[in-house]
């Protein structure tokens, strides 16, 4: 003992929390030596009862799980549930054969009580009762539940690739983060490594039950050669005795099978939803009272046939039509009690007659949301709006990403807009708006989509993409046809996320600077005394964040930007030029943004006689000439086409000088189009230009 004790301490097993690893091999020990060891009777019934629990624990646990995955276990315990099976059968046909001369309880009590109980002794009753069980399992659940599996392996295999971009999409909205990007695709994972092996599992069953019909042909023949030929018993006899204990041993082995195909079934055959089987079933079948009224109809109807049995189907008549006037009942006060919330929400204390005062006044929301009634549950804060998670993650991502704290979000609902409608307000100005369908999904098409949508036609808000909103059955058919489905929290979500980034320059004021500056001081109160503001004003300072997030580069590297003004404010205090300064500082995280990790960046350049045209209208200060315009302008549109239909980011790269004015023009007619500076990009990163503009088209 001393010395397994040892072992067990050596191995790191001693504790009861790591001793559940030798389950596993313990229970195939367990089922390889019942199938080589000879059992007692006791034992046997311990054994057969267990199995029987067994099955009904894992019927329960099937429909107790809102969804497969809560039940990742189910395909080995089939396999080790029919393994079980299989090795008791062996275990029983040993002792049925040795001992089935001596009477009905030669192979213990289980098998007698199913033998002689449950179909009074008769073993043709028994033997048809047997065909029945092993024929409905055979044939309807397990070829149901396989044929179900296996499909739904299919689909979950062909909806990955949607689903991904769906993962994708929310990750890049700032919607969530990494670790919660890296959970849902590990459960997509799963779900497919879980239909896969419940598809192969399936034939387990299968192979029992075919199994199961040998094993009882195979025990009544060799028990009547046994019987006449080693104990000299008569044929009749021999059937009885061998018989009826084979019949009772594939009742107790076929009646937990069934019980284990049916808990495949139910896994399978369930739609995902926070509810088990029991409260689908309750909450679907049971809340019509037109469907009951109906049914209650039909059956009373039937009822009155001359005969039929008329109690039976009148009884069942009065339990129906009770049971619709039950959840007529509950529908009314449900109702009622709704409009009397909403009444009470509505009555409102009367205004008092007062002298108007300065609490009157009513400041602009930096940020507002405002929607229509439709929208209210997704951002009420009682029902667990989902809309208002997502904006509270998305604006963390935003501090992350660009480096400043957008306002805080306020949402409020307007009986002025149409139900499913939304506005976002920056300082009291509509910046953009859409409209969500709660319940819906919207199918984007990112280009790449095959095959039509029935649904409504529409256009994604935040990038204009074409989409259509669908219905929630049709959403694993477009993840299959290469749609991108979101819900529509997320919807307004994306969109929200993409306005913010487009308008961060118009956010940022100088509070917000100030609070940069406050947070830096923390770190470097040296750096921050002694440029701010004594070199640089704190205006200055947010006009060139402001510079900055308006070209969408980011604003995390605060002490590069003041170790830069720090620099550059003795010779001058344009702010533009201390901006391009500092977009030269930051050149490698900018070309890093635009350009992530180690390949060749595809850029767009200028031809050498159209940089040479845009210096003389640089230096002359009259501007771009309108022909000079109209032709740039319209290459560089070609030439940001080309670029995109590639799947590159266009980046134009033009000499320091130059890039600010065409930043300029360009910017407001192109918005994806990126100007970077010769300058700003790293000594040590190799450039390729893809594209050219002024050369020969």
């Amino acid at each position: 003992m001393n010395a397994l004790n040892g072992l067990f301490r050596g191995s790191g097993l001693n504790q009861p929390s790591q001793l559940k690893y030798l389950a596993g091999p313990i229970l195939i020990l367990m089922i390889l030596s019942m199938m080589v060891l000879p059992l007692p009777p006791f034992l046997l019934d311990l054994l057969f009862t267990f199995n029987i629990a067994l099955s009904i624990m894992v019927l329960l646990v099937s429909m107790f799980t809102s969804k497969p995955l809560d039940f990742a276990a189910f395909p080995a315990v089939l396999l080790f549930s029919t393994l079980l099976r299989l090795s008791l059968n062996i275990a029983s046909t040993r002792v049925i054969l040795l001992q089935g001369h001596t009477g009905d309880g030669a192979a213990g009590n289980v098998i007698e009580a199913f033998s002689a109980f449950l179909v009074g002794g008769n073993f043709a009753v028994g033997l048809v009762i047997f065909i029945i069980l092993v024929v409905i399992n055979f044939m309807v659940i397990t070829k149901g539940a396989g044929r179900i599996a296996e499909v739904g392996a299919r689909f979950i295999l062909d909806a990955m690739p949607g689903k991904q971009m769906a993962i994708d999409a929310d990750l890049n909205a700032g919607l969530i983060d990494e670790n919660q990007a890296r959970e849902r695709r590990e459960v997509i994972s799963q779900e497919a490594d879980f239909f896969g092996s419940m598809d192969g599992a399936s034939k387990f069953v299968r192979g029992d039950a075919i199994a199961g019909i040998l094993i009882m042909i195979i025990n009544i023949i060799g028990g009547l050669i046994i019987g006449m030929a080693q104990h000299d018993l008569s044929a009749g006899e021999a059937a009885r005795s061998y018989t009826l204990l084979t019949i009772g041993d594939g009742l107790v082995s076929q009646i937990p099978a069934l019980i284990i195909s049916t808990a495949a079934g139910v896994t399978v055959s369930r739609v995902n939803t926070d509810q088990d089987v029991g409260h689908q079933l309750l909450g679907q079948l049971f809340n019509n009272p037109r469907v009951l009224i109906l049914a209650a109809g039909v059956v009373g109807l039937l009822g009155l046939v001359p005969g039929m049995p008329n109690f039976v189907f009148l009884l069942f008549t009065f339990l129906l039509g009770a049971l619709a006037w039950y959840v007529m009942r509950q529908g009314r006060q449900q109702r009622v009690q709704e409009e009397s919330r909403q009444q009470q929400q509505a009555a409102a204390p009367a205004p008092e007659n007062r002298e108007a005062s300065w609490e009157d006044v009513q400041l602009v929301d930096p940020l507002g949301l405002e929607v229509g009634h439709r929208l209210i549950p997704l951002v009420d804060q009682n029902q667990d709006g989902e809309l208002l998670k997502r904006i509270k993650s998305l604006r963390k991502k935003f501090a992350q990403e660009v480096g400043f704290l957008p306002p805080v979000v306020h949402i409020r609902d307007n009986l002025s807009f149409q139900p499913q409608q939304y506005h976002i307000a920056l300082n009291g100005v509509t910046i953009g708006q859409g409209e969500a369908w709660p319940g819906q999904y919207l199918a984007i098409d990112p280009g790449q989509a095959a095959g039509k949508l029935e649904g409504r036609a529409t256009t994604d808000p935040a990038f204009g993409l074409p989409a259509t909103w669908i219905d929630a059955g049709q959403r694993d058919q477009a993840q299959i046809q290469g749609f991108t489905v979101v819900d529509a929290s997320t919807v307004v979500a994306t969109h929200l996320n993409h306005l913010l980034h487009k308008h961060a320059h118009e956010m940022l004021g100088r509070g917000e600077a100030q609070k940069l500056l406050d947070r830096l001081s923390a770190e470097s109160p040296s750096l921050v005394e002694e440029v701010i503001p004594k070199q640089v004003p704190l205006t200055t300072l947010t006009r060139i964040l402001q510079n900055l997030l308006e070209e969408d580069v980011s604003i995390r590297d605060m002490r590069t930007i003041l170790d830069t003004l720090a620099d550059h404010a003795n010779h001058t205090t344009d702010p533009m030029e201390l901006t391009a300064a500092v977009r030269v500082a930051l050149g490698r995280s900018i070309t890093q943004h635009y350009f992530p990790g180690s390949e060749p960046a595809e850029v767009i350049g200028l031809d050498g006689n159209l940089e040479q045209m845009l210096h003389q209208a640089l230096n002359s200060g009259g501007g771009l000439e309108p022909g000079l315009a109209d032709t740039l302008l319209q290459q560089a549109e070609q030439a940001v086409q080309r670029q995109e239909s590639r799947g590159v980011t266009p980046v134009l790269v033009v000499q320091h000088s130059l890039r600010a004015l065409l930043a300029h023009f360009l910017h407001r007619r192109l918005p994806s189009l990126v100007v970077l500076s010769q300058a700003e990009l790293p000594e040590d990163r190799q450039i390729r230009v893809a594209q050219m503009i002024g050369g020969q088209q």
